[in-house]
């Protein structure tokens, strides 16, 4: 267990070490544990200037990448084994509640913010490459299909989760409905191409096949409070 002196908005694992991991803060620092030195952190980044919201570290080969979101507004490119950031996005027009790595391009990362937009992004060019108006409410979750590189879906405060084919961004691919306040959390299986799994204000935790005429699948309701997060095992496939 570790302690640090603000909320912690969100975590991420190492993809090369498995002691390591990530978390960042309402003080808008990212703060670097690990699990075999139970002292501190190891490192600290201080560069957000408000909330860092979000983090992920990279998923592809051949790059050690971490990217964090914040209120600020930017979303920072840090490489672990560099004391500052590497870079600095800029571009959203609201608050940034998600970083997420596409999980087959290297250097690609999708943003989603309460500007009501999703932003994709090349760590190689400091512009924005695509920025789609997902929502006529703020975004708050985002998340890359598994299974194919141009598939993202995004779940906001309309309580809508919506599917976007970025070579076709005019119309979503999908859009589930059910949830009843906004969606905080959603994630594609590792699994199986065209299922997903979302959890909301509404203490619900929900599962979606989207290829399927009644995509809602099953609907959980254990929880007593705000659903906020959710994550799918790589190695138990019905484990959540």
């Amino acid at each position: 267990s570790f302690a640090w002196n603000d909320g912690l908005f969100d975590v991420t694992w190492s993809e090369n070490n498995e002691h390591v991991l990530i978390t960042c803060s309402g003080d808008g620092s990212l703060q670097i544990w690990d699990t075999a030195k139970t002292k501190g952190p190891l490192q600290v980044y201080k560069e957000h200037t408000l909330e860092a919201y979000s983090v992920d570290w990279s998923q592809t080969r051949g790059e050690q990448l971490v990217v964090s979101g914040s209120w600020d507004q930017t979303a920072k490119l840090w490489d672990p084994t560099v004391g500052k950031s590497l870079c600095t996005f800029k571009g959203h027009e609201g608050v940034i509640y998600s970083t997420i790595w596409s999980p087959h391009i290297p250097g690609c990362f999708a943003s989603a913010s309460g500007d009501q937009t999703l932003r994709i992004w090349d760590v190689k060019a400091p512009a924005v490459k695509l920025v789609i108006p997902a929502h006529q409410a703020e975004i708050l979750s985002c998340d890359w299909c598994k299974y194919d590189e141009n598939l993202l879906v995004t779940g906001a405060v309309d309580c809508s989760l919506k599917g976007w084919d970025l070579r076709n961004i005019r119309q979503p691919v999908f859009v589930l409905l059910g949830h009843t306040y906004a969606i905080r959390r959603v994630k594609f299986s590792p699994f199986h191409a065209t299922l997903l799994a979302s959890c909301s204000y509404d203490f619900t935790v929900r599962f979606w096949d989207f290829s399927k005429p009644n995509p809602l699948l099953e609907t959980v309701e254990h929880h007593t409070e705000f659903t906020c997060g959710l994550d799918l095992s790589l190695h138990n496939r019905g484990q959540v």
